[in-house]
């Protein structure tokens, strides 16, 4: 367990490979929506790579610029609640959005609204909160979300696929995967005693310990 709260992101980043090559090979018997929900999907984990690998610097950012934490390599965020909260609410929505297609409609919702919501998030509450121009994020944000969150829409709408009841499910679905799933997760998984560290390299640059 402890190996996949160091490198779940690393996995992420392998599965971004396993995706990617499955799509190219099975390209030619999906749908525009399935296509695009699989490579929401490989986005999400290059985001996280992004976030946690290279640069890496996201967990000692969001301590130290969103909640003006003292000890930002595990407070409030630790390498605990990461694993929990990209896993389990990140990986498996955006899987099963990929795996159900055009059946679930709302679940395609919710998870491009989770997308919508970090680009949202890395443009402006981190940079402005950190006095940045670039956090870990930001790049894959809009180099991958924001043509998944933009081709997800237009396709939706050209084929004709999406109905008001999947509106009324997955856009609070995808508010409660942001907030409950996200923010909150990571305000009842706060300890400042946690043994559940992030690296000296997930923390910002003047924050590692010489």
């Amino acid at each position: 367990m402890n190996f996949l709260r160091k490198h779940w992101f690393d996995l992420g980043g392998l599965f971004a490979i396993i995706t990617a090559l499955g799509v190219f090979y099975f390209y030619s018997s999906m749908t525009n929506y399935q296509l695009l929900m699989w490579l929401s999907l490989v986005s999400l984990f290059l985001h996280q790579l992004e976030e946690y690998r290279i640069p890496g610097t996201f967990p000692g950012m969001v301590n130290r610029a969103m909640y003006n934490s003292d000890i930002p390599d595990r407070y409030p965020l630790n390498s605990n609640t990461s694993f929990y909260v990209n896993v389990f609410v990140g990986w498996v929505p955006y899987l099963l959005a990929a795996i159900m297609g055009e059946k679930a409609v709302w679940l395609g919702i919710a998870t491009i609204i989770v997308s919508l919501g970090n680009t949202v998030a890395h443009t402006t509450v981190f940079n402005i909160k950190g006095k940045t121009i670039y956090n870990a994020g930001l790049a894959t944000s809009w180099l991958l979300f924001a043509p998944c969150i933009y081709f997800f829409f237009t396709i939706i709408y050209k084929d004709n696929l999406v109905t008001l009841t999947d509106y009324l499910i997955g856009v609070p679905l995808g508010i409660i995967l942001n907030v409950v799933g996200i923010i909150k997760l990571i305000d009842w998984l706060a300890d400042k005693n946690t043994s559940y560290i992030f690296e000296q390299r997930n923390v910002l640059p003047q924050d590692r310990k010489k």
